[in-house]
């Protein structure tokens, strides 16, 4: 028994080593000059595969010590289509890694799985962009399968020849030792992802992890452990002290202890007559595309010349990497919460401040629109439950020119939000819009005729994606010229956040470098350089809309002598909080390290720009303070609109 529980824990063990050589080798020049020990990815990461492998052997063990005899033909299929199986699903997700990382710099986690159910646009994306990696895959698969129903003999029946009490007894010790491999630790604690992270290298720690278990762990750390557990494995601080560091980093004096962050903002342009206010919240458009930011030219013509009419966010920083955490950041100025995002959580379906519930009672007719389907992500819900008045998302556009995988074009958007804002306008409805743009999403579909494309540049790809997004940026500002409401009207544009996060750093920070821009008649020209963050952004463009307001929002106007050069960067399990170039990042069972950071010297230098420095601990505690206490807020509703009580 033994022996054929062994046979099989080195099968599996031999997929997970190809696999990671795999990635060994496809990745070897981004940290061969790391001066890191990368050849201890293959020693750390076989503790990890054998987590999995003793895992996975569990139920043969049970089963072939104690079934009777009498049942031994059933077990012997059951073990030969249980093998099957554990090692068709082995190989698809290893293949399915090698995509995976490409576009997310990271093992397959919770992502792989949480946006199944959403199928019409993910298998459209993945069919679009992953047909020879489905091929490969299905053909391995296949080719395995043949293989293994032909000429796989082995037998378990003869197993049942030892006697009952002998399999029995066996059972003992053998069971002590997969547990001990599933622990892979004689300490306290059983050895968990963390322990495959051993060095300053990003990429040797995640080619160390093990993919199924990364997902796995992911689905039951979200699912069971739930945020009390999870945060444990951050670290400790009294409440208080936490929300007393954050709102010393962030410079804010709350009105009330038990209201954190809430406080008056008296606006620096008092007007009789306040703006209205659109928000183009603009998907994965990267500040490497923008050149007014220091990114590559040609790709955003439009965006680039209007960057010289308004406001320039040179250095500004998103939340995180998920469409939803740049959501909440400009509909709600909070900073990234750890695990999901708030616009999928149920604490903050409703009581939760947006810019719609701080409008409301001022009458503003309050709108978030988009082109898919707003149910993708949650975001009708939060968006409804929190206060916006009406939604206008694929299903209310009629006969559109233009439909993707993900809804209808940029174009038709932009289009429809003129119609409705000058209704709005002509009834004197103030109003304020969020819009979400879709165009520049994988599989890259769009009118390609709107656009001249860029030379030797595929038209279904990222680059042409972004010049169309921007494309549709100039129309919507070309077109509200015309309008009356435009003087009437402060326009934001600004990314969710950019288009893929990846570097060897422990956070790449400089992909998380976005631009944003804000326009309006009366609004003067200026490049604002410092670090900012989106709820810096939509503080600003509160500010302009000339009312004194009280709110909780996470950051200050550029125009307010208390903004700080700061920001929080969510990143997966880590959070990076930088402040003016020092960067302190923490990571969920993993000590808190502290960076200094140099900006990259254009957008093509993907080098690391972090380097280990000594541990500020202040900065390293400030930084889980911030987690802390987005954490605190967010389980207390403390987060919610003037007035409202838990």
């Amino acid at each position: 028994m033994f022996k054929y529980l062994l046979k099989y824990y080195f099968y599996i063990v031999a997929i997970f080593f190809l696999g990671r050589a795999t990635l060994f080798i496809l990745y070897f020049d981004n940290f061969k000059e790391s001066g890191v020990d990368y050849w201890l990815t293959f020693i750390y990461g076989l503790r990890m595969d054998t987590i999995v492998a003793s895992a996975l052997l569990v139920i043969p063990l049970i089963l072939l010590s104690i079934s009777p005899a009498i049942i031994k033909n059933f077990v012997d299929k059951f073990l030969k289509y249980y093998f099957l199986i554990v090692f068709s699903i082995l190989i698809y997700i290893e293949n399915a890694t090698l995509p995976f990382i490409a576009q997310y710099d990271v093992r397959p986690n919770y992502l792989f799985v949480e946006y199944l159910v959403y199928p019409r646009e993910v298998f459209a994306m993945i069919f679009a962009d992953y047909k020879p990696e489905l091929f490969v895959a299905f053909s391995m698969i296949g080719i395995f399968i043949y293989l293994y129903l032909k000429y796989a003999k082995q037998s378990t029946i003869k197993l049942f020849e030892t006697s009952y009490i002998k399999r029995l007894a066996l059972f003992l010790p053998i069971f002590l030792l997969l547990f001990l491999g599933v622990r892979s630790s004689f300490g306290h604690r059983p050895a968990n992802g963390s322990d495959a992270m051993f060095s300053t290298n990003r990429m040797v720690n995640e080619i160390t992890k093990n993919s199924i278990y990364s997902i796995l762990y992911a689905i039951y750390s979200n699912s069971v452990h739930g945020s009390e557990k999870m945060m444990a494995q951050y670290g400790k601080m009294d409440i208080k002290e936490a929300i007393q560091r954050v709102e010393k980093r962030l410079n804010i004096k709350s009105l009330d202890e038990n209201s954190p962050f809430l406080r008056v903002q008296e606006s620096h342009f008092k007007t009789t007559k306040p703006k209205n206010l659109v928000i183009f919240i603009q998907e994965s458009f990267g500040y490497q595309f923008v050149e007014a930011v220091g990114g590559e030219k040609g790709i955003t013509p439009h965006f680039n010349s209007l960057s010289k009419e308004g406001i320039l966010f040179k250095d500004l920083y998103s939340n995180g990497t998920r469409s939803v955490r740049g959501l909440a950041g400009m509909s709600a100025g909070n900073l990234a919460i750890p695990g999901e995002g708030v616009v999928k959580r149920s604490k903050a379906q409703s009581d939760f401040f947006t810019i719609a519930s701080l409008l409301k009672p001022l009458e503003y007719h309050t709108t978030f629109m988009y082109g898919g389907e707003s149910r993708f992500d949650n975001m009708r819900s939060w968006y409804i439950g929190n206060g916006f008045d009406e939604i206008i998302d694929q299903p209310c556009f009629v006969n559109p020119t233009f439909t993707a995988p993900w809804g209808v074009c940029d174009g038709d958007l932009v289009e429809r939000a003129n119609e409705e804002f000058k209704k709005l306008y002509s009834k004197n409805q103030k109003f304020a819009t969020v819009m979400f743009s879709q165009s520049n999403h994988s599989p890259f579909e769009y009118p390609y005729e709107k656009i001249e494309l860029l030379d030797g540049v595929a038209p279904n790809s990222v680059k042409n994606a972004v010049k169309y997004a921007d494309f549709a940026i100039g129309r919507l500002i070309e077109m509200a010229k015309k309008e009356p409401y435009y003087k009437d009207t402060v326009f934001v544009i600004v990314a969710d956040h950019n288009v893929r996060v990846y570097g060897n750093d422990l956070v790449p920070v400089d992909m998380f470098h976005i631009p944003a821009l804000i326009l309006g008649a009366d609004i003067k020209p200026q490049t604002y350089d410092k670090i900012s963050t989106q709820p810096d952004v939509l503080a600003t463009a509160l500010d302009l809309l000339g009312l004194d307001f009280t709110y909780p929002i996470m950051g200050h106007s550029i125009f307010s002598d208390e903004k700080q050069n700061i920001s929080l960067m969510q990143f997966h399990t880590s959070y990076a909080l930088r402040v003016d170039d020092k960067v302190a990042i923490i990571d969920a069972g993993k000590r808190a390290s502290t960076f200094t950071y140099k900006n990259p010297l254009n957008f093509m230098d993907k080098d690391n720009h972090l380097t280990p420095i000594q541990n500020d601990e202040e900065l390293e505690k400030d930084t889980l303070a911030f987690v802390i206490t987005l954490n605190y807020l967010y389980e207390n509703k403390l987060y919610k609109p003037k007035g409202k009580s838990n």
